[in-house]
């Protein structure tokens, strides 16, 4: 018997008992779907994170100071001796695999426009930050170094701010508020898309750091000259991150005076580092989802085992007159073989739509159930493979009863009632 003619006559005795075929296939539909859904969910929500991690630089360090102690309790981090505008200029000098570097001072403040208000957040820094962290400007410029050092009241805002305060547009060039200071918006920054955490990365202002130091925030530590909250530096391209890390620990050591076999008084966060970490705990977790997906598949190949067991004993009148006929064993085999799977295959191809609906479904409710950020990723590849693995679900629990069936004797056969 031909393959086609096995394939088709697989079909009719499917066809024939169809309630019964769709029953044996609910277990096979059922795995797909969890797999479909599960991966496609998680798969998407790796693209929006990787897309987060990302738009922090996978080149860009972030340098804060460590932790101090006080009354005999360790102080948080950040709490220790902070950098400095000094501390900055040094790194740009010193430091040759260094091409961007800004100090951060951060403060939640209120943005007055004509009586409109809008609580966010203001960031000040140095003119080569949106270097640092990649960023563009839809319209207008940056400030540049000099309006810094003379701590000019100049401000680019963030889209979602400028949306908040200008819904009719204009926002270029025009005169906000913040803290009773007068600021000129000077520029629009582009889409910035959501922070590693989830935060709206444009709902900011962005100025001078001099300028939010010593008009907005009042940063300032005993000892330290022109400090800063963070540092931000962004490294040349094809220096290894992890070298670029190790040369900065050894020189800010030095530059703090930190002592041989000390504790390091400062931090140095490498989100390349963040990235592969993730990365990691995804490739682990996907290995965690298809073993579930396996086992419900190895549940959905027993019910397909014992529907086609059922099968054998039904037709074994037709077994038995196929090979008195001088049908040959291996076509009896070979016939149960591919009804089973034709069956696993068909429960793929159904599961594999199911988990799509299903996991679009997820996507487009989320928000209403509280589950905003979910987003929908069906890999082509890992469809093939589901499907591919149904069938071959249906060829391992499908071999037995070809077997069986294929090894009956004539005679009896003929004889079953």
């Amino acid at each position: 018997m031909s393959l086609m003619a096995a394939v088709l006559v697989a079909l009719t005795a499917l066809r024939v008992n169809a309630l019964r075929s769709f029953l044996a296939i609910l277990g096979v539909i059922f795995g797909v779907a969890a797999v479909i859904t599960t991966v496609s969910l998680a798969q998407g929500a790796r693209d929006a994170v990787e897309t987060r991690i990302a738009s922090l630089g996978a080149s860009t360090l972030n340098i804060t100071a460590g932790s101090r102690a006080r009354g005999g309790r360790p102080g948080g981090a950040g709490s220790g001796t902070p950098f400095s505008d000094a501390d900055i200029n040094a790194l740009r000098t010193d430091l040759d695999f260094i091409t961007a570097a800004s100090g951060l001072v951060q403060s939640n403040v209120t943005a007055v426009v004509d009586g409109a208000n809008w609580p966010t957040q203001m960031i000040g820094s140095n003119a080569e930050y949106t270097e640092v962290r990649d960023w563009t400007l839809a319209e207008g410029r940056m400030f540049n170094e000099g309006e810094t050092q003379r701590a000019s009241r100049l401000v680019v805002i963030g889209q979602t701010t400028a949306r908040a305060l200008f819904p009719s547009g204009g926002a270029l060039g025009a005169t906000i508020r913040v803290d009773s200071q007068p600021f000129e918006i000077i520029g629009v920054l582009g889409d910035l898309g959501a922070g590693a955490f989830g935060q709206d990365q444009n709902d900011i202002l962005l100025a001078p750091v001099t300028t939010v130091r010593s008009r907005v925030t009042g940063f300032s530590r005993a000892g330290v000259r022109d400090p800063v909250q963070q540092v931000w530096v962004k490294i040349a391209p094809g220096v290894n991150m992890e070298t670029a890390t190790l040369e900065l620990e050894d020189y800010l050591r030095v530059r703090r005076n930190v002592a041989p076999g000390g504790q390091d008084n400062f931090s140095i966060r490498n989100f390349a580092d963040l990235i592969r970490a993730f990365n990691e705990t995804q490739r682990v977790l996907g290995l965690l989802l298809a073993s579930a997906g396996l086992i419900t598949l190895l549940v959905g190949g027993i019910g397909i085992m014992n529907v086609m067991l059922v099968s054998v004993t039904e037709r074994t009148r037709e077994i038995g007159l196929r090979l008195a006929v001088g049908a040959r064993r291996r076509d009896i085999r070979n016939q149960f073989l591919i009804e089973s799977v034709v069956l696993c295959s068909a429960g793929g191809v159904i599961g594999l739509g199911v988990g799509v609906l299903v996991a679009s479904a997820i996507e487009s409710f989320g928000p209403a159930l509280g589950l905003t950020g979910l987003a929908v990723s069906v890999d082509p590849s890992i469809a093939l493979i589901a499907i591919g693995s149904a069938a071959s679900i249906g060829i391992l629990f499908g071999f037995y009863p070809a077997m069986r069936a294929s090894r009956l004797d004539p005679i009896e056969a003929l004889r079953h009632e």
